[in-house]
């Protein structure tokens, strides 16, 4: 049995950071002006150095996604970037377009390519034809079962497989969606995706414009587009079965609490899996911890042969859950006093119920404790407010803060 990556998104520098404080063995970032995300979740070259320096101190490997659908004018860039990564040491190109493969192999031949989702490979030839240019790993296409995932897998032994295991879902075809260009005239495919299938939709019938009927109905109207997010936690030991190489968490985009959270928790849960996978069973704790991330509720999208379950994921009746949210992060553990200093990213109130989330294990925070630089109690803190509170055991830099959010935060 393969022991698979734990791969996590980084949006950023202290998303990486966060990312490997909480357990992950690789991380996917973006690279300006090449990935699927907007400007806000992709690294500049330096950047990219920076973190690539910072992964690889500690083990852990970097891939950078240029997985845009390229012009023309988008091949000098390409190639002149490519040439940047190999110097700077990235340990994968994160690839889709057959030109920029093409490049890719041209300028850095030794360098190891990756294919997206979005070239949605499907099966076992497609998988050999890949391989035969240089691909060394397939991100297969989000709508194969673990069944079939296996037989490939079983098929091309020499190619490393990866699957998505956690996150948010796009309703078209391996991602491949075209109504943000449609709608916004910004294309998902250029990643400026505008998310149209998270907005609320009403069906009419072209004689009564009027009358429209609500499919799904709740208080926001009906996301009829919108998916459940995957969560494949429960079912780890039927994918180590299935023999991928790498297992995926979506959310660039998503906050350093989300990473924090989900890289975590399914650190717990492979590490258990890989030590006695007939034996694993998902803890309603880690479902717990994956319940306390802003999500739309979950499925496990076509991994599973009820394709019942695909169906049931497409219309949720809510759009996000969240009832925790990110209080801030830590910046100083002081031994000699039992503190932390912490730089809070949202309003906290003494009397919060608040959490401080370790690698290994939650602590529960009195904000009672709360004071500033000075030593002073604190009723209220405030964004980038630098406070202190009393902790009895060491605590990493960059360790979360969360507080439960009250009804009128959540709205």
């Amino acid at each position: 049995m393969k022991k698979p990556e734990l791969l996590v998104p980084a949006g950023n520098l202290e998303k990486l950071r966060t990312a490997i404080l909480y357990g992950a063995d690789a991380v996917y970032t973006g690279v300006e002006g090449l990935s699927l995300r907007a400007q806000q979740a992709e690294f500049t070259m330096a950047e990219l150095e920076e973190g690539v320096r910072v992964a690889h101190q500690q083990g852990v490997k970097v891939y950078a996604a240029i997985n845009i659908s390229a012009w023309n004018s988008d091949l000098e860039q390409v190639s002149a970037k490519t040439g940047e990564l190999a110097e700077i040491g990235v340990d994968g190109v994160i690839l889709s377009d057959p030109g920029v493969l093409a490049l890719v192999r041209r300028v850095a031949p030794t360098m190891p390519v990756h294919l997206s989702t979005q070239a949605n490979t499907t099966n076992t030839e497609a998988v050999r034809f890949w391989h035969a240019q240089g691909v060394s790993r397939i991100v297969l296409a989000r709508e194969l079962n673990l069944e079939e995932i296996a037989a490939i897998a079983s098929d091309v032994p020499e190619v490393e497989l990866e699957i998505f295991v956690h996150g948010a879902m796009c309703m078209a075809y391996s991602g491949r969606c075209l109504l943000s260009s449609h709608f916004t005239g910004r294309s998902a495919n250029r990643g400026e995706c505008t998310h149209p299938c998270r907005w609320e939709y009403m069906l009419t019938e072209r004689s009564r414009p009027d009358d429209p009927l609500i499919v799904t109905e709740d208080e926001r109207y009906s996301y009829l587009l919108s998916s459940k997010d995957l969560r494949m936690i429960e079912y780890l030991s039927e994918i180590l079965a299935a023999g991928v190489s790498s297992l995926k968490i979506e959310g660039r985009m998503k906050t350093v609490y989300y990473v924090a959270v989900v890289t975590r928790t399914y650190r717990w849960a492979l590490d258990a899996a890989l030590k006695d996978p007939e034996a694993y069973r998902c803890a309603p704790e880690w479902l717990a911890e994956l319940d306390k991330v802003s999500h739309r509720g979950y499925t496990t999208g076509f991994y599973l042969k009820d394709k019942a379950e695909v169906f049931a994921g497409l219309n949720p009746e809510e759009s996000y859950r969240r009832a925790y949210g990110l209080a801030g992060t830590v910046l100083q553990y002081l031994p000699e006093e039992g503190k932390i200093l912490v730089e809070l990213r949202n309003q906290l109130t003494a009397g919060d119920e608040t959490e401080l989330l370790l690698p290994e294990t939650t602590l529960t925070i009195d904000s009672t404790t709360m004071t500033d630089e000075d030593g002073k109690p604190l009723a209220t803190g405030h964004n980038s407010y630098r406070v202190y509170f009393q902790v009895d055991r060491p605590v990493p830099a960059g360790a979360v803060l969360r507080r439960r959010l009250t009804r009128a935060q959540i709205l």
